[in-house]
């Protein structure tokens, strides 16, 4: 990142003095992290800060928060936020995104007025909705990518914020299993480490206290793969009797994916599952596959053509329903690319 992108993005987060501090809808580890480390660090510049979430929070990820935050639609509307609720806004921080469709209720607020907006991302996908955007397409993380300008900027880090950047990056790397766990990856944890962070405790709360409905879920989840091309293509869905009967609900579903990948055949997943508005959420992951070798499809691609997006090897979409048919939409994109 050029030097003198980070002195713009100090002097914007100087001047504030009321940000608001969000992420996209479905906030994951990486989402959730940034948005803990952010706030914790501006709040301890002095700045007034007011996290915000789009959608309801993952109970795994409640611990990192020392606070409820609210969220938009249920504990905040968007009239509200036009309004003043959290004062005079005077710089919106989003991390995590840069697409609008994926801050859904916070568009009209975002093009509303002149108020800057700094974006921290990491992702391909961009609707370039910042005034200024600290993008590293090369990071694994946008946790990573807050962690290296927090450096840049000479800013204290508190504990919150430390384990908050580490979880950012453990997550989006499969803790530290996938291809984008690189060097830059080991070093930036190395030194929140030092800091006091602890991993082991932090897996524990991450991935080892699933709830019983979670779990449940995971079983219906299972008992539905089907694999294709040779084993590898792997296609898992849920549906709404499914969560209704296990007791879980949508945000239950983060990771769930990667499972079917212990298969050593498989080289691109997808997992739907089917939304109270009727549409499908469709979840991609590919990899290169250890039996054949060769590179990953692309399934941020994919994605995109019924426009989501993501990474090249980790994106997601909704589609249409039924089912059925959502689900053969992407076999037909998977078919042109492993045939």
């Amino acid at each position: 990142m050029e030097q003198d992108v980070y002195r713009q993005a100090v002097a914007l987060l100087g001047n504030a003095r009321n940000i608001l501090v969000t992420t996209h809808t479905r906030p994951d580890g990486d989402a959730c992290g940034c948005v803990v480390a952010a706030t914790a660090v501006l709040r301890a510049l002095g700045k007034r800060v007011h996290p915000l979430l789009l959608s309801p929070l993952p109970d795994w990820y409640a611990f990192l928060f020392g606070e409820k935050v609210p969220v938009l639609g249920s504990d905040v509307q968007g009239a509200d936020l036009a309004a003043g609720r959290f004062g005079p806004i005077d710089l919106v921080l989003i991390v995590d995104t840069s697409s609008y469709n994926q801050l859904p209720g916070l568009e009209d607020f975002l093009r509303q007025g002149d108020r800057p907006i700094l974006v921290i991302d990491h992702h391909v996908t961009s609707d370039r909705i910042g005034r200024l955007e600290l993008v590293d397409q090369t990071a694994a993380a946008a946790g990573l990518v807050l962690f290296d300008f927090l450096r840049a900027a000479g800013w204290p880090i508190p504990r919150p914020a430390s384990e908050g950047l580490f979880v950012a990056i453990a997550t989006d790397t499969g803790w530290f299993h996938l291809r984008n766990a690189d060097a830059r990856v080991f070093r930036a944890c190395a030194e929140l480490i030092e800091q006091g962070v602890d991993p082991n405790g932090l897996y524990q709360k991450l991935y080892q206290d699933f709830s019983f409905a979670r779990f449940r879920l995971l079983v219906a989840l299972l008992n539905t793969i089907e694999l294709h091309f040779d084993g590898r293509y792997a296609s898992q869905y849920l549906r709404q009797a499914d969560f209704e009967r296990t007791g879980a609900a949508h945000r239950d579903t983060e990771n769930l994916i990667n499972e079917c990948q212990r298969i050593g055949s498989v080289s691109v997943a997808a997992l739907f599952a089917e939304l109270k508005d009727g549409r499908i959420r469709c979840s991609l992951r590919s990899r290169p596959n250890a039996r054949r070798g060769g590179e990953a499809v692309d399934v941020n691609e994919i994605a995109r053509q019924f426009g989501g997006g993501g990474h090249k090897m980790a994106a997601g979409t909704y589609l249409p329903a039924p089912l059925k048919h959502a689900m053969q939409l992407i076999y037909d994109e998977v078919a042109k690319r492993l045939r």
